[in-house]
C-alpha cells in the first residue's frame, strides 16, 4: 500500500514539474513572473507593459495558475496575482538534486581521466615521427 502511494506521489510531483517547466518555457510568462517577483499586482497592472490584448495576457496568466506558479485572490472587484513560492521551491529542489547527481558523475569522470592520464606515460612508439 505504501509503494502505491509513493508511486502516485512521484507521478504527481512529475506532473507538477512538467506543468511548471511548460509554463516557464514562454518568455511572456517569464516576464509576468518577473513582474510578480517584485510585488503582487492586479491583472490589469500585469498586462500593462505587454503589446497584446488583456485577453491574451489573461490566457498566459491562466497557464501560470494551472501550473501552480501564480495564485489569484480577489479584493473587491480586483483580481490580485502573486507568485506561489512553493511551486518554485519544488522546481529548485529538482534542480539541486539533478545538479548534485551530475556533479558527482562528472567529478568521478574527471578523477578517472586524471588516473588514466597519470598511468599513460608516452613511450618510444607514442612519439611523433621526426621528433627527437
Amino acid at each position: 500500500m505504501i509503494e502505491i502511494g509513493a508511486r502516485k506521489e512521484a507521478a504527481s510531483r512529475t506532473a507538477r514539474l512538467d506543468a511548471v517547466f511548460a509554463a516557464l518555457a514562454d518568455p511572456t510568462r517569464r516576464a509576468i513572473i518577473d513582474r510578480l517577483s517584485r510585488s503582487e499586482a492586479r491583472v490589469t497592472e500585469v498586462a500593462e507593459p505587454f503589446h497584446m490584448s488583456l485577453n491574451a495576457v489573461s490566457k498566459h496568466i491562466r497557464v501560470l495558475e494551472a501550473s501552480g506558479v501564480v495564485e489569484r485572490h480577489r479584493k473587491g472587484r480586483d483580481h490580485i496575482l502573486s507568485i506561489n513560492i512553493r511551486s518554485l521551491d519544488e522546481v529548485d529542489g529538482w534542480i539541486v538534486r539533478t545538479r548534485s547527481y551530475w556533479e558527482g558523475r562528472l567529478d568521478a569522470m574527471e578523477r578517472l581521466l586524471h588516473e588514466l592520464k597519470k598511468d599513460h606515460k608516452p613511450g618510444p612508439k607514442d612519439r611523433k615521427h621526426g621528433s627527437r
